[in-house]
């Protein structure tokens, strides 16, 4: 039977899903309408596999988008994950958001092209980011962290950097250096690469205890508008 994964990316203002079979992307769904994450996600798996002709039980497993990103979104994605895996019994799979962005970057030569550094972040709203530094080769060299930028923000780093992200642009005019800047979300197309790796060498979730990593507490807030 073919490797066949389902992929599911909602930790940002994109709702995305796919299918991959053999490392390929053979169907996708996105949407970047505001607040549809939970009307759209299971929607699009539906809609994918009857577009295939398959049902779950011929899938290979479940992989979605851990996090750092939109506490919202997360909770959708790992729920709706969680879900199919409960009902179907496929074993879940999990990983990183900024993983999925650097990734991203490196599919890509005329994104990632001559960067020494890639700089993936996640809007964390202000001028926090949510954010970690991978080499040129898409490897981690530091934790990831929530991280308000000023001009000194990784000015250690001697080389070009690339920083992508739907928090890219809004740090571009307080960031020092020979830099590169695009705006984008992390999608389920773009997880295909790590979601395999992490399929190959059996790194499975327990589906009944896994959270999303939300790297900071939710703080609910109170409404302005007065309620009559």
């Amino acid at each position: 039977m073919s490797e066949r994964i389902i992929l599911i990316e909602t930790s940002t203002a994109l709702c995305s899903a796919a299918i991959m079979e053999d490392g390929e992307i053979v169907s996708s769904r996105e949407s970047d309408a505001m607040r549809s994450h939970a009307s759209l996600t299971a929607l699009f798996v539906d809609e994918m596999l009857k577009e295939r002709g398959l049902a779950l039980k011929d899938c290979s497993a479940v992989c979605v988008s851990l996090g750092p990103g939109s506490y919202t979104g997360l909770r959708v994605g790992v729920s709706t994950a969680k879900g199919l895996c409960f009902g179907s019994g496929l074993p879940l799979l999990a990983v990183g958001t900024l993983d999925i962005l650097a990734s991203q970057a490196l599919d890509d030569a005329s994104i990632s092209g001559d960067c020494d550094y890639i700089i993936p972040m996640i809007d964390a709203r202000r001028m926090e980011v949510y954010t970690a530094i991978y080499d040129r080769e898409g490897k981690r060299l530091s934790e990831v962290e929530a991280r308000i930028i000023d001009s000194e923000s990784f000015s250690e780093l001697q080389g070009r950097k690339l920083f992508i992200g739907d928090g890219a642009l809004k740090c571009e005019p307080v960031l020092q250096g020979d830099n590169r800047f695009v705006q984008s979300c992390p999608t389920a197309v773009g997880m295909k690469k790590i979601a395999r790796e992490a399929f190959l060498r059996g790194d499975f979730k327990d589906v009944a205890y896994l959270e999303p990593f939300y790297l900071k507490e939710f703080v609910a807030t109170v409404s302005k508008k007065k309620i009559i």
